[in-house]
């Protein structure tokens, strides 16, 4: 996987007009890193008196000709890959007009293999991979996230023993002496990063999948010869996830052209309009690239930043599979994903580096942390708001086919939910890291169940979150699920059962993001009791030296200690002797540290502080 460095910011040259739509008429080998051709663009002038149309396209990209109105006009080449055209007459606006430019070169592959010229079972094959930043290194185009493409023709020419894949409909194959030229039709919105082809021996075969609408929706598969029995048993298990999607989130976003996959040479998918990308033809990979239909290529990003819009969704929804379709995989789905995500203490969901390519497909933050964040999500505001609000957030007419931001996506769980998701989006979008928990439980003499909670976290960028928590507590052959909204640090809770408790899990089917937990029970009164009378621990917060003073009453029975930090790692262990206890910490880091206290059956867990 290529993560090198992209070229930034936005070209702000770009934005005055709007494209309508675009003919693009393309000259390939597969044997040969090479592309040649012409790119007729219509636009509508969004600013008054344009004197010039600019295009993103790669320096390194030689320009044959600029026809306008059928001369040949000037063009100028100002450098960071800008194509600049003089036009010979100002255009008001509200103009539709047209250009056409022919163009030739050896594309330079960026980000993960813009154009890409290789080879499978020794026969060549080209494809392309545009995300985010790649398309105008193949092709003169509008490259930012603020213009989709109306409707598009892609036209391509190779020799004769190969075939090309593409977006939309394909409506005809015309043979020219040694060439054929594979003729592609594209009637929906689409912006540059998601215009793609595929050129190479493919075989072809073609199956079909019932919408929810009543329509047959044609699933068109291209893949390797050496792979296509492979290919056939595998690919006809996404059938049933198609109409999945279509009950989750309302029917596919394409329904007049088709769905399909084009084989190729990258380590993954790429969701291509109508048109998905792969290596192979594992369920999840084949289940997630499907997803970006709805969520990345039906609803763009608006910005990069946003990634998580397509790839935590793309990698939820896949898990959803397995939920309502495959359920013995769904926990071992749910631990994979917060097992990634708490690996490392930092990170946000936001991306803070969009000239990154590998920060902004961080498998860690914009996949698995965003698909936990959308799994809490439907936690916090449950099932119903949840599904309502993405079918919502898909049909609304400002982002349908259009683009959106987090913030959109927000305003829809609010809408269906009546909660305010402020503080959940500051603290699991914006800012870093996840809570640890300490919860200390007992059943009190009068047969209330009692809980009392404390968090803390692994960023310092997050002082709390919250959250409601899963608990399920067992006792006497019985078994209760409860939902604590957990608001502040030492919060208790008393809940009346009808049994006595014995045991408790946390969050046992992983409902919420959290590591190291420490959970005890308490057998003898309260926390704040047994401290109050038994135990003191100065200063607090502390320095270098931490006292520890005991009352007679523990001291006659043995005495151990555990010091141990927020993730879990232990820092001091000991017995303690006698009533006054002494602890060098000079060593150690400033932050928040357990000091638990076992004796007998009873255990004590206190935070404290090193400054």
């Amino acid at each position: 996987m290529h993560t090198g460095l992209a070229t930034l910011p936005p070209n702000p040259l770009t934005k005055n007009f709007d494209l309508k739509y675009h003919r693009l008429e393309l000259t390939v080998d597969p044997s040969v890193s090479f592309i040649k051709g012409t790119v007729t663009s219509y636009f509508v002038v969004l600013e008054n008196d344009l004197d010039a149309i600019h295009f993103d396209l790669a320096d390194n990209m030689v320009i044959k000709s600029i026809i306008y109105h059928g001369s040949n006009i000037l063009s100028s080449r100002p450098g960071n890959d800008v194509l600049k055209i003089v036009l010979p007459n100002k255009i008001s606006t509200g103009i539709l007009d047209s250009i056409s430019v022919e163009y030739e070169g050896a594309p330079i592959s960026t980000g993960f293999g813009s154009f890409i010229q290789s080879t499978h079972a020794g026969i060549p094959i080209l494809w392309t991979l545009s995300e985010p930043y790649g398309a105008k290194s193949w092709w003169p185009c509008k490259q930012d996230l603020n213009d989709k493409i109306d409707s598009m023709d892609i036209w391509v020419k190779s020799p004769i023993q190969y075939r090309t894949a593409s977006n939309g409909l394909l409506i005809g194959e015309e043979t020219l002496g040694s060439d054929i030229i594979c003729k592609w039709k594209h009637r929906y919105p689409i912006p540059a990063y998601l215009v793609a082809i595929a050129v190479s021996n493919y075989a072809q075969y073609t199956e079909q999948v019932k919408l929810e609408s009543g329509k047959t929706l044609n699933i068109l598969n291209y893949v390797f010869p050496e792979n296509l029995d492979e290919a056939k048993s595998q690919t006809k298990e996404l059938l049933e996830v198609i109409q999945l999607y279509n009950r989750l989130l309302g029917d596919y976003p394409f329904p007049d052209e088709k769905y399909g996959h084009a084989q190729f040479g990258w380590g993954g998918g790429m969701e291509h309009q109508t048109m998905s990308f792969v290596s192979g033809f594992s369920y999840e990979l084949l289940a997630h690239e499907l997803a970006h239909q709805w969520f990345g290529d039906k609803v763009t990003c608006g910005n990069w930043e946003d990634i998580w819009l397509h790839e935590g969704f793309a990698t939820y929804l896949s898990g959803l599979c397995y939920q309502f379709l495959r359920p013995e995989w769904w926990p071992r789905f749910l631990s994979q994903r917060l097992n990634s995500v708490v690996s490392q203490p930092g990170g946000s969901v936001w991306v803070n580096d969009i000239s990154n390519v590998g920060r902004i497909f961080n498998g860690r933050l914009s996949y698995a942390k965003g698909a936990m964040v959308l799994h809490m999500i439907r936690w916090k505001i449950g099932d119903e708001a949840f599904f309502t609000a993405l079918k919502n957030y898909l049909k609304d007419p400002d982002h349908a086919y259009n683009y959106a931001l987090t913030t959109d996506l927000k305003y829809f769980f609010e809408m269906s939910s009546g909660i305010n998701l402020d503080e959940f989006f500051g603290d699991w979008f914006y800012r870093e890291g996840f809570p640890s928990y300490q919860i200390l439980w007992n059943n009190t003499s009068s047969g209330i169940l009692h809980f009392k909670i404390d968090q803390s976290s692994s960023h310092p960028s997050n002082d709390f979150f919250e959250l409601p928590l899963p608990i399920k507590v067992f006792g006497e052959g019985k078994d209760t699920m409860l939902r604590l909204e957990h608001r502040f640090n030492g919060e208790e809770f008393d809940i009346s059962l009808p049994y006595k408790v014995d045991s408790i899990q946390f969050d046992p089917h992983i409902s919420i993001i959290s590591a190291n937990n420490i959970i005890k029970q308490i057998t003898t009164g309260t926390k704040d009791d047994i401290f109050e009378k038994n135990c003191q621990i100065s200063p607090n917060p502390f320095s270098e030296v931490l006292f520890i003073k005991l009352k007679e009453n523990l001291i006659h029975n043995p005495v151990h200690f555990e010091i141990s930090n927020s993730l879990g790692e232990t820092f001091s262990t000991g017995k303690i002797m006698d009533s006054f206890t002494e602890i060098n910490t000079k060593s150690w880091s400033p932050g928040i540290f357990y000091f638990k206290i076992i004796t007998g059956n009873v255990q004590i867990i206190e935070k404290i502080v090193k400054k």
